[in-house]
């Protein structure tokens, strides 16, 4: 016997947001805040812009007109799969790299 488990897309139904943070409350009652400084053009608006928005695909995403701004709700749940994070350092060098680094470079010679 199997079992049909249906996949509910959260959407957004009210959007807000102050000088540092863009909040998104969903359909399924949670509220996503994130920092304003993800989205440059947010950041950069004047409050009566950021307040100016519309939501898009019956919720799946909010728009910004005047400022050519969209965002997705999937990009706000799972931001590391649609954007580079800010301090998100990359993966440092692997060990094997470091090694062939180190013994590429010439040593002054001793005498």
């Amino acid at each position: 016997m199997s079992t049909l488990v249906e996949k509910t897309e959260a959407l957004a139904v009210e959007v807000s947001c102050s000088d540092d943070a863009l909040s998104v409350t969903l359909s399924d009652g949670r509220v996503v805040s994130v920092p304003l400084a993800w989205f440059p053009r947010l950041a950069d608006a004047m409050p009566r812009q950021r307040s100016d928005w519309e939501l898009i695909g019956g919720g799946i995403g909010i728009h910004w007109e005047e400022i050519d701004e969209d965002i997705s709700v999937e990009s706000l749940l799972r931001p590391e799969n649609f954007m580079r994070l800010p301090n998100k350092a990359p993966h440092p060098p692997s060990q094997a790299r470091r090694r062939t680094a180190k013994s590429s470079r010439k040593r002054p010679a001793r005498g």
